[in-house]
């Protein structure tokens, strides 16, 4: 027998070996569980290579329709560069006259369908439409359903102002008495609902019913002004001052209107004191094209640095970055007419960078034609054509033929299918519809129709026969300007 003590010593021993070989199974255990693990975990992926970045000219080759915004250099000048360059203009031969001489002006290579004696027929009906639709107040109807003879009365001020300035343009292009007293009358209408701005030396409009005033209302009225200033006709000289007084005034407004990035505010609270954060595309083009005309045309040289902010911003906003998201974005189609006619005034003016807008205003040119596919439209879009008229303003300056002569086609087609849609007017009887639904009615003749024929939607939903006073209005714009600019006396 062993002595006590050898047996505790054994019975030490004998637990000692038993812990052991417990721990040794744990550890198999886990080392096993371990290796498991490893083995339905997935291995770590390897990074992935960068996609290698495209050149300039890689980019370009992928043309306008396939191009990859996203993939645009981040300085706005160059992206806009490869933008225009991956443009093609259409040679439009089919249009070509017999013997067209290559690189001749396009107005005398193509087969135009207007003329100078057609569009003078569709200003006199324009203009003494728009004369009629004026309310003895000075503001103007809305829309009127002709084969009914109802009103939709649907009141907005910065269509209202939009319907003043039209007048403003036909009076330019032919001052009457008639139209001079109907822009007296509209321009008294807001003079009387002018107040002082918010800003030092700024005046602002209070529209009836409405708590903000828009950008858009403010810029639209300034627009009258100028264009009534810069038409070639006496005016009573106290009456001219106090014209240029109001017309700087709402241009400090909107001056003070314009937000840090450039663009300029949507609309001024007249109860909070406050413009709101947001811009519209609309009137961001509206402002910029006032800014440009008064600086310009009448010397407000001041402008300037404002102009300068801005077109960089909207410019950037409504076209590389839009297109980013959408390539056909209504965001730049909202911009697209005032920011092309405000390009063309400051390529004119030869500010800073000015060649840089004159591409920006060929570029949205080409994207309202071939992108935007206007000439496809059911809907009037006389808007487009002045946006269109502009940029072919810039392409006659700087000489290209190619960019002229698929601008020229578009406006020319354009101008005779939308002068088709006019009631009384020289080309009504080439509309099916109108010759089989003739009317004598004062207040339809010489309205544009938003379409050649009714489309059978609500009127609120989808207007088409029904005359509008903005449809008429853009329409009348676009004729004068490519009056002035365009069709050779």
């Amino acid at each position: 027998m062993f002595p006590v003590r050898n047996a505790a010593l054994l019975t030490l021993i004998i637990l000692t070996a038993l812990a052991s070989s417990a721990c040794g199974d744990k550890s198999k255990e886990a080392a096993e569980s371990t290796a498991a693990s490893a083995e339905t975990k997935p291995a770590p992926a390897a990074a992935e290579k960068p996609a290698p970045k495209l050149t300039a000219d890689e980019l370009v080759k992928q043309g306008f329709k396939k191009l990859d915004f996203k993939a645009l250099p981040k300085d706005f000048p160059e992206a806009m560069a490869i933008a225009r360059k991956s443009q093609k203009w259409w040679p439009r031969r089919k249009a070509q006259k017999d013997g067209a001489v290559k690189g001749a002006d396009p107005r005398e290579n193509l087969k135009l369908r207007m003329n100078r004696g057609l569009l003078d027929e569709v200003f006199e009906g324009g203009s003494s439409f728009l004369l009629r639709w004026q309310l003895p107040e000075g503001n103007f109807r809305y829309m009127y359903d002709w084969m009914t003879g109802t009103w939709v009365e649907d009141d907005h001020q910065v269509r209202q102002a939009g319907s003043l300035w039209g007048l403003a343009t036909c009076y330019r292009h032919k001052p009457t008495p008639e139209l001079k007293k109907a822009i007296d009358r509209g321009l008294k209408f807001w003079f009387d609902r002018t107040i002082k701005g918010p800003g030092e030396n700024t005046l602002t409009l209070k529209y009836p019913g409405a708590e903000t005033i828009h950008s858009g209302s403010v810029a639209l009225v300034a627009l009258t002004i100028i264009e009534y200033l810069k038409t070639d006709k006496p005016m009573n000289r106290a009456y001219r001052d106090e014209l240029s007084t109001k017309l700087d005034g709402y241009l400090a407004f909107l001056q003070w209107m314009q937000r840090k990035d450039g663009r300029f505010s949507k609309d001024f609270n007249h109860t909070t004191g406050k413009k709101r954060k947001r811009s519209s595309p609309y009137y961001d083009g509206e402002t910029l094209l006032a800014l440009c005309k008064a600086a310009r045309q009448l010397d407000r040289k001041y402008l300037i640095p404002t102009i300068e902010k801005a077109a960089r911003r909207t410019s950037e906003v409504y076209t590389i970055r839009a297109w980013k998201k959408d390539r056909d974005s209504n965001r730049t189609k909202g911009f697209y007419q005032w920011g092309s006619m405000a390009f063309a005034e400051y390529y004119q003016a030869q500010w800073k960078d000015y060649e840089l807008y004159g591409d920006i205003a060929l570029t949205l040119g080409w994207w309202m034609i071939h992108t935007h596919k206007t000439l496809t439209r059911n809907r009037n879009h006389a808007y487009a054509v002045e946006g269109l008229i502009a940029a072919w303003r810039i392409a006659n300056m700087r000489g290209d033929i190619k960019a002229q002569n698929d601008l020229l086609y578009s406006i020319d087609k354009s101008l005779n299918k939308l002068s088709r849609w006019q009631i009384g007017g020289p080309l009504a009887s080439k509309n099916k519809f109108l010759v089989a639904n003739p009317t004598k009615d004062p207040m339809a003749q010489g309205g544009i129709m938003n379409a050649r024929k009714p489309s059978g939607a609500p009127v609120k939903k989808d207007v088409s026969h029904q005359l509008r006073i903005d449809v008429t209005q853009h329409q009348m714009h676009a004729v004068t300007m490519a009056l002035e600019h365009i069709y050779k006396k």
